[in-house]
């Protein structure tokens, strides 16, 4: 998790309460394991790869036991918060999105990506902080703070994307501003790609802010990490807008000030809660 995203990370550390820590650590192995085993190889390695492993952690729901460390972790967890063995299940059909990504040709493309294969991922930790019956606000707000993530990490990883060829800002939106995948690639950073860039982060933006209602929605211990990890992503899209077209050289990390800031105002709101 550190070396993943060392904001978010020290968030849970600094911000959940010390029981529901290590389940969160555990769902968020299993969606990197996912994704590390899908960013592996060929097509037909990766799918082999995920059969294999998919079908090791569904012998180890049905039997509750494994002699894989991971699973093992997934299974006590399961059973410390049983709704999660239904959020595992929808998880794992969704490596089929990431099989056949090639890109979007449309909105419409990315928001069926979303649903598909973001939001199941998130929901693996999510709904270990969310109400244990949710009457769909909350998957509502999560949905919209997976939107706003996936989207801002599509334009943040703008570089890296354009190198592998799998560009995650739909085709319909390039043509928009007059944008070649030809003119990315060479880093040239005219008025049609700014244009293009601010306008993929001020789509995250608002799908962010619209998440802004889930901390009213979880149990108030875990309000703290939520409203942090929101506004530690609006952090990162502000930063992003700063740079700009620049982003065909780099991504962006959430700025250490701003997000020491949110972390210390998110443990002092939580003190006061208790």
């Amino acid at each position: 998790m550190r070396r993943f995203r060392r904001a978010p990370y020290l968030a849970a550390r600094l911000l959940l309460p010390r029981p529901v820590l290590p389940h969160v650590v555990a769902a968020t192995a299993l969606m990197h394991h996912r994704d590390n085993v899908l960013d592996t190889g060929s097509k037909p390695q990766r799918a082999a790869a995920w059969a294999s492993w998919e079908q090791r952690v569904r012998n180890g729901l049905k039997a509750g036991v494994s002699d894989d460390p991971l699973i093992r972790t997934l299974l006590h967890t399961v059973g410390a918060y049983p709704r999660l063995r239904g959020v595992v299940e929808e998880y794992l059909s969704t490596a089929t999105a990431e099989l056949e990504f090639v890109g979007f040709a449309t909105e419409a493309d990315y928001q069926d990506y979303v649903d598909a294969y973001s939001l199941p991922a998130f929901m693996l930790v999510a709904s270990l902080l969310g109400p244990e019956n949710d009457d769909g606000r909350f998957r509502a707000g999560c949905r919209a703070l997976i939107d706003g993530s996936q989207r801002l990490d599509f334009v943040n990883d703008l570089a890296e994307d354009v190198r592998e060829g799998r560009l995650g800002i739909p085709a319909e939106v390039l043509k928009r501003f007059s944008v070649t995948v030809e003119e990315l690639a060479t880093g040239h950073e005219s008025p049609g790609v700014r244009q293009l860039v601010h306008h993929q982060i001020e789509a995250a933006r608002a799908a962010l802010r619209t998440a802004r209602v889930l901390p009213s929605l979880v149990d108030a211990p875990n309000r703290a990490l939520v409203g942090a990890l929101i506004e530690i992503e609006l952090l990162t899209a502000q930063a992003a807008h700063a740079r700009g077209a620049g982003l065909l050289r780099g991504s962006v990390a959430p700025p250490p000030v701003g997000t020491v800031r949110v972390l210390l105002d998110a443990r002092r709101r939580a003190r006061e809660e208790r």
